[in-house]
């Protein structure tokens, strides 16, 4: 369930080339979810995995994306 929660988040990431070169990533409807970084392939290292860890670690709901709900709550 973890995986395909984590698939259709990045189904629906949205990116964009800063001035300076560098890339600026977000998932809409997943506040807190971004990335900036020099690549592209670093800018998605990553970042979704670790928001997801401190939900659960920090017993908060996670959204629902498309039709995959993640009930997944800390002890």
């Amino acid at each position: 369930m973890l995986t395909r929660y984590i698939h259709e988040a990045m189904k629906r990431a949205r990116y964009k080339t800063l001035e300076n070169g560098d890339y600026f990533g977000r998932i809409p409807g997943l506040a807190g979810v971004w990335a900036n970084a020099r690549t592209l392939d670093k800018c998605r290292e990553e970042v979704l995995e670790e928001w997801l860890v401190l939900k659960i670690r920090d017993n908060d709901p996670i959204p629902r994306i498309g039709r995959v709900t993640l009930p997944l709550r800390a002890a």
